[in-house]
């Protein structure tokens, strides 16, 4: 296996889709970065030269934040967003969605699973 900002990137993968595996780089990266370093074909990472991926590891680590640098910025703004005082630090605090998504029905990814609650009995009166 490669290695390449720190992650083992699969061997038997083709390239655009080994380098997905790095936070940060998704498929319109991946393919930048290919033609960046001037590779062609998309080709397996095990049929790469040692020189191709030494280009490859010094252009993202030279044009792209990655890893664990792009984690620590994302939480980083997460927290200032909470830190402020932001509509969506509240959310952020209380995980809830954030970009207006109903919650009455779905949300179940960031709510959790169902937490039921026992519903009020109604008295009858009768006359």
């Amino acid at each position: 296996m490669a290695i390449i900002a720190g992650v083992n990137i699969p061997d038997n993968k083709r390239l655009e889709i080994s380098l997905r595996r790095i936070y940060g780089i998704g498929p319109t990266l991946a393919v930048q970065v290919a033609q960046m370093v001037g590779i062609e074909d998309n080709p397996r990472v095990r049929e790469l030269t040692p020189e191709q991926l030494a280009r490859i590891r010094e252009v993202i680590d030279r044009n792209y934040t990655v890893e664990g640098d792009l984690r620590r910025e994302v939480q980083g703004n997460i927290r200032r967003l909470i830190d402020i005082g932001t509509y969506r630090g509240l959310r952020h605090r209380r995980s809830l969605p954030l970009r207006g998504q109903r919650t009455r029905t779905n949300a179940r990814t960031k709510r959790g699973p169902r937490k039921t609650v026992a519903g009020r009995r109604r008295t009858v009166t009768r006359k």
